[in-house]
């Protein structure tokens, strides 16, 4: 078996910092959190860990990948990515700041690899770290094909057709804090 490996960096990143938020109390639910957009303003994951997670000890990676917008010139987020073991595929803002392609790009990517790269009778899997239920048509197209495919993300933001058909979840929740990012200084002490 062969794993395949999308990631939504923003998404992670977003919902991530929502769970924090959550766990630590600043906000009194999921729907106050998401209504008054209460983030952990400190909480960001470390690109390592997530892999470590998303790509088990003793997996083979065919692909693991992180999308995400492109960052500003002197932002060190994706040579740290990189460094860590993903490829980086990052897409311009719209003129309005949005986020623009990730979602399409992921999608794309990932069924470009199950035709080119992926062999059902090997059990390769795509793992997706992502929620949106605009995930779901993509998902059903591999599994058309025998291409068993696995999503990695955080309870609250999964939408649950994402989830039925996956064939497999794993929730993020219960390594909110071990994928917390510690700042070298920060993690000797």
């Amino acid at each position: 078996m062969v794993l395949f490996v999308y990631v939504d960096n923003s998404n992670v990143w977003i919902e991530g910092r929502r769970a924090s938020a959550l766990a630590k109390g600043l906000a009194r639910s999921q729907y106050e959190s998401e209504e008054q957009d209460i983030l952990d303003p400190n909480w960001s994951y470390d690109f390592g860990r997530l892999y470590e997670l998303a790509c088990p000890e003793g997996s083979k990676v065919g692909r693991s990948i992180l999308f995400g917008s492109k960052p500003p010139p002197n932002d060190s987020l994706w040579g740290l990515a990189r460094d860590k073991g993903f490829e980086v595929e990052v897409f311009d803002r719209s003129a309005g700041g949005r986020e623009k392609e990730v979602d399409t790009g992921i999608v794309t990517m990932m069924l470009d690899d199950s035709h080119d790269h992926m062999r059902s009778e090997r059990g390769d899997k795509a793992v997706l770290l992502a929620g949106d239920r605009d995930y779901v048509p993509a998902l059903k197209s591999l599994k058309r094909r025998g291409i068993a495919t696995r999503v990695v993300f955080w309870d609250h933001a999964t939408a649950r057709d994402l989830r039925n058909e996956a064939d497999e979840f794993v929730s993020l929740d219960p390594h909110l804090e071990d994928l917390a990012f510690q700042p070298a200084a920060a993690a000797t002490t």
